[in-house]
C-alpha cells in the first residue's frame, strides 16, 4: 500500500487538519519568535485541538471497545464496581497511612512532652531544695539526673556567680531568656530541651540534648526519630557559618541537589548529622509499610530567645512498630486477640470478595454466552438458515428467550413454507384469472338494434359471476348469473355454465338439428338444458343464478328466461320496471321448470342487468345499497353513455360501503335500442 500525503490530508477532518496547522506554526514559532506570545498562543492551541482529538480517538475506542456485550459488561463492573473499591481501597490506605504516621507522631511528642515536663520538676526540685548554694549540689543534681537525661548540663547563676554542670560545658545563657518556662531550643544545630527556673537573685537553666539516639529510644521499638536542620549549600569559596556543621559541595551542583529558597540553596539533614540509633527492623509481612511522617515543635533559638521557630521532627517507623506499641503487646496478652479479629474479618472479606467476583464471572458468562448464541442465530436467520437451533440451558429469563427464538425460526420456517405455497397458489390463480377474463366477451358485437356492453369487478382474483352476449343466426343472446361462493371453485362453476351455454348456442344455431323440437331459440329450453347439466356434473351444493335472454331485432321482441336471479330493471321513459322470475336457480334441482317471457323494445328502452355485489353491499349502520338507489343512479345517468353509467353504478356503490376490499363480486350488464 502506497503512502500519500495528499490522500491523508483528504479524508482528514477539519479538527485534524486544524491541529497539523496548528503544530506547524508552534515549531515556526519556537524557530522564529521562541519565548513569544506567538509561540504561548499557537502552544495553547495545539493543546486544545490535541485533547479535543484525543477525546474523540477515546469515544470511538471506546465505542468500539463495548460493541461487545462481554465487554460492556466488564466495562460497567469496572466503573460500578472495581472503579468504586480501588478509591474506598485507596483512600482507606491514604487514611491508614496518615493515621498511623499521626499516632506515631503523637506517641513520640507525648513522651518528649514527659521528658520536658520532667525536666521542669527537676528544675523546680533544684530550686525548692536551695540545692544550687555550693558547686557539689549542682554536681549532685548532676549526677543523679544524668541516668534519666543524658548529656544533661546545668547553669546556675546567684548573685552573679555563674556555675556550671559538668565543667567541660560551654556555656552561657543568653540575654531575654525566658524563665519559669520549659521547651525545645535549637542549639549549634542541635536541639535540646530546656527548663528555666528564676526566683529573686537566683536563676536556673537545664538543658538535655534531644540527639537521635535519646529520641529514637523515647518509644522503645518504635523506630528512627530525629530532627531535621537545613544546611545550607556553599560555593568552593564560602566559609561556613560558625557553629552550623557545614556539607561542602561545589558551584551549581551543589545548588542544583538542594532547595531554592530566597535565593539560598539548602537541604534538609538530620540535626547534628547524627546516624540512626538503630537501623530500622525488616518488616513482618508484605503489607508492614514504612511509615513516615513529621510534626512541626515550637523552639527557641539560642542566640536569639525573644524569637520563636518550628522545629521538624520526623518519625520513621513501620506499622507493626506502632501496633505494637499501641496495643502493648509485651505487657497485655489479651490485646493480642485484637489483631487476629483484625487479620479474620481481612481473611472473611477477602474470600466474599473473591466468591463474588467468581458469581460474578459466572453470571456474566452465562449472558453473554446467551446473547452470542442469539447473535450467531440471527446471522444464521439472515442468511436463510431457519434450521438452526440454539442450545437451551437452564430455567431463567435468558433460557425462555432462547426458546423463544427457537420457536420464532419454526415459525418462520413454517411460514416460509406457507409464504412459497400461498406464492405457488397465486401464480395459478393470475394464471386462472387470465384465463377468465379471456371467457368474458372482449368487446361488444357489432349489432345495431341492441347496443350491449358489460362489466365485472371481481372481489378476489377470480369471480364466481359470469356475463355474456353472443350473435347466434341474426339474433342476439345475453346471460348474466351469480354462482354460489366466491374463489376458485365459483370461477370453475362459471367456466362450466359459460361453456354449455356456448354450446347450447351453438347447438341452436344448427338448422340441421332435428332434436330440439322447432324450439332452436327457446330461452326456457336453453335454461332447462343447462340445469340438468350441471346438476349432472356438479356437487348438490353448487349452483347459480342466471338470467338468459335472446333479442330478435325484426319483431323487436326480446324472449328472456329469469332463473331464480335478481329481476332485472327495464327503463322506459324515466320509470324503471323489474323483469318477472320465471323458475328456480340452475343446477340445484333436476325437476326445474323454467319458463320464458315477451317484451317488446322501443327505441331509448334501457336494460339493466346486475348480480347481488351491487344491491346488497352495507354501509357502517348495516344499511344495504339496495334496489331503489340502483334506480336512482341509473336514471341520474340514464342519457349518458353505457361505460359512465356502469362507472357511476359501482363508484357509487365503493362510496356507500366505504370498505377497502369489495364484499362480492360487482357485474353490470346493460343493453339499450337506440
Amino acid at each position: 500500500m502506497r503512502f500519500s500525503i495528499s490522500s491523508l490530508w483528504t479524508r482528514t477532518g477539519k479538527v485534524e487538519k486544524a491541529f497539523a496547522l496548528a503544530v506547524v506554526l508552534y515549531l515556526m514559532a519556537r524557530l522564529v519568535w521562541p519565548e513569544s506570545v506567538i509561540q504561548s498562543l499557537t502552544g495553547f492551541a495545539v493543546f486544545l485541538l490535541g485533547a479535543w482529538i484525543a477525546l474523540r480517538l477515546l469515544r470511538i475506542g471506546l465505542r468500539k471497545l463495548t460493541w461487545r456485550l462481554r465487554n460492556r459488561l466488564i466495562v460497567a463492573y469496572l466503573f460500578i464496581a472495581v472503579l468504586p473499591i480501588l478509591l474506598v481501597l485507596t483512600l482507606v490506605a491514604l487514611g491508614g497511612y496518615m493515621l498511623a504516621g499521626q499516632v506515631a507522631v503523637y506517641l513520640v511528642r507525648s513522651e518528649l512532652d514527659r521528658r520536658i515536663a520532667s525536666l521542669r520538676s527537676m528544675a523546680d526540685a533544684f530550686e525548692a531544695e536551695a540545692l544550687s548554694a555550693s558547686a557539689s549540689g549542682i554536681q549532685e543534681m548532676g549526677e543523679i539526673q544524668q541516668q534519666h537525661f543524658p548529656g544533661l548540663i546545668l547553669w546556675c547563676s546567684r548573685n552573679g556567680a555563674v556555675e556550671v554542670w559538668p565543667p567541660s560545658a560551654k556555656i552561657n545563657l543568653p540575654a531575654g531568656w525566658p524563665v519559669n518556662a520549659s521547651g525545645v531550643a535549637s542549639r549549634g544545630g542541635r536541639y535540646y530541651a530546656w527548663a528555666a527556673i528564676g526566683a529573686k537573685n537566683r536563676q536556673l537553666l537545664a538543658l538535655a540534648p534531644l540527639s537521635r539516639r535519646v529520641l529514637s529510644g523515647m518509644v522503645p521499638g518504635l523506630g528512627d526519630v530525629y530532627f531535621l536542620q537545613r544546611n545550607f549549600l556553599e560555593d568552593e569559596d564560602s566559609s561556613p557559618a560558625a557553629g552550623k556543621p557545614q556539607v561542602r559541595v561545589t558551584g551549581n551542583q551543589a545548588r542544583r541537589s538542594g532547595v531554592e529558597v530566597d535565593g539560598k540553596a539548602f537541604k534538609l539533614t538530620p540535626a547534628g548529622a547524627d546516624t540512626a540509633r538503630t537501623a530500622l527492623g525488616p518488616p513482618i509481612n508484605q503489607f508492614d509499610l514504612d511509615v513516615q511522617w513529621w510534626s512541626v515543635i515550637p523552639s527557641v533559638e539560642w542566640t536569639h530567645p525573644e524569637t520563636s521557630e518550628s522545629a521538624l521532627l520526623l518519625v520513621h517507623t513501620r506499622l507493626s512498630s506502632i501496633f505494637a506499641a499501641i496495643l502493648s503487646q509485651g505487657s497485655d496478652p489479651s490485646q493480642n486477640g485484637v489483631l487476629v479479629i483484625f487479620y479474620s474479618v481481612a481473611v472473611a472479606f477477602l474470600i466474599v470478595g473473591i466468591a463474588g467476583l467468581a458469581v460474578g464471572v459466572s453470571m456474566s458468562r452465562s449472558i453473554t454466552g446467551a446473547v452470542h448464541s442469539l447473535y450467531e442465530g440471527t446471522q444464521r436467520v439472515m442468511r436463510g438458515d431457519f434450521s438452526h437451533l440454539i442450545q437451551v440451558t437452564g430455567r431463567d429469563q435468558l433460557a425462555e428467550l432462547s426458546g423463544s427464538f427457537n420457536n420464532m425460526t419454526q415459525n418462520l420456517e413454517r411460514l416460509l413454507a406457507v409464504a412459497k405455497e400461498k406464492e405457488r397458489m397465486q401464480a395459478e390463480i393470475e394464471i386462472a384469472r387470465g384465463v377468465q377474463d379471456q371467457l368474458y366477451p372482449a368487446a361488444p358485437p357489432a349489432f345495431e338494434d341492441l347496443r350491449v356492453l358489460g362489466l365485472c369487478h371481481p372481489a378476489r382474483m377470480v369471480s364466481g359471476d359470469y356475463y355474456d352476449y353472443q350473435l347466434v343466426d341474426g339474433k342476439l343472446a345475453l346471460a348474466i348469473g351469480d354462482v354460489a361462493g366466491k374463489g376458485i371453485s365459483a370461477a370453475l362453476l362459471m367456466a362450466t355454465i359459460q361453456a354449455a351455454l356456448r354450446m347450447e348456442l351453438r347447438a341452436a344455431a344448427d338448422p340441421t338439428a332435428s332434436s330440439l323440437n322447432g324450439l332452436r331459440f327457446s330461452s326456457a329450453r336453453m335454461v332447462s338444458e343447462l340445469n340438468q347439466q350441471l346438476y349432472a356434473t356438479t356437487s348438490p351444493e353448487k349452483y347459480a343464478t342466471f338470467f338468459f335472454a335472446i333479442y330478435d331485432p325484426a319483431a323487436g321482441v326480446l324472449t328472456y328466461t329469469n332463473a331464480g336471479h335478481l329481476q332485472p330493471l327495464l327503463f322506459r321513459r324515466g320509470t324503471a320496471t323489474p323483469l318477472e322470475v320465471s323458475g328456480l336457480m340452475v343446477g340445484a334441482f333436476p325437476f326445474a321448470r323454467y319458463g320464458e317471457t315477451k317484451v317488446e323494445l322501443e327505441s331509448g328502452d334501457l336494460l339493466v342487468c346486475y348480480t347481488d355485489g351491487i344491491t346488497e353491499p352495507e354501509n357502517e349502520y348495516g344499511e344495504m345499497f339496495g334496489e331503489q338507489r340502483l334506480i336512482d343512479v341509473v336514471a341520474k345517468n340514464a342519457d349518458r353513455d353505457e361505460t359512465v353509467i356502469i362507472e357511476s353504478v359501482m363508484e357509487c356503490v365503493r362510496q356507500w360501503t366505504r370498505a377497502p376490499e369489495l364484499p362480492d363480486d360487482m357485474t353490470v350488464l346493460l343493453a339499450r335500442k337506440p
